[in-house]
């Protein structure tokens, strides 16, 4: 079992950063795959980046790549999203997600333990 607590969102102006953290409970957090997600009001959960368990591979969605950047610390049972250049559709609510896999993977459905969420929330 993995429990997955999500921090350091919150209200930033357009063109601002923020960097949200994941912290992980359990043994084997270091052999799983990690995936950040987001959610809008009114829309559906999306992909947002991923890191597989040994960090060597990253994946970005389209409309982050270039801004955001995955990171993780095993030996800390955490995971990072830096977030660059915010823009107003970034808008929405941030999600830690793991995966038994250490393998990366985009799809919402594919995933084990989620988090709880964090609000970023972007003013133009």
């Amino acid at each position: 079992q993995v429990q997955l607590v999500e921090s350091g969102g919150g209200l930033v102006q357009a063109g601002g950063s923020l960097r949200l953290s994941c912290a992980a409970s359990g043994r084997t957090f270091s052999s799983y795959a990690m995936g950040w997600f987001r959610q809008a009001p009114g829309k559906e959960r999306e992909f947002v980046a991923a890191i597989s368990w040994s960090g060597g591979m990253t994946r970005y969605s389209d409309s982050v790549k270039g801004r955001f950047t995955i990171s993780r610390d095993n030996a800390k049972k955490t995971v990072y999203l830096q977030m660059n250049y915010l823009k107003p559709e970034d808008t929405a609510v941030y999600y830690c997600a793991a995966r038994q896999s250490g393998f990366i993977e985009l799809d919402v459905t594919h995933y084990d333990y989620w988090g709880q969420g964090t609000q970023v929330t972007v003013s133009s």
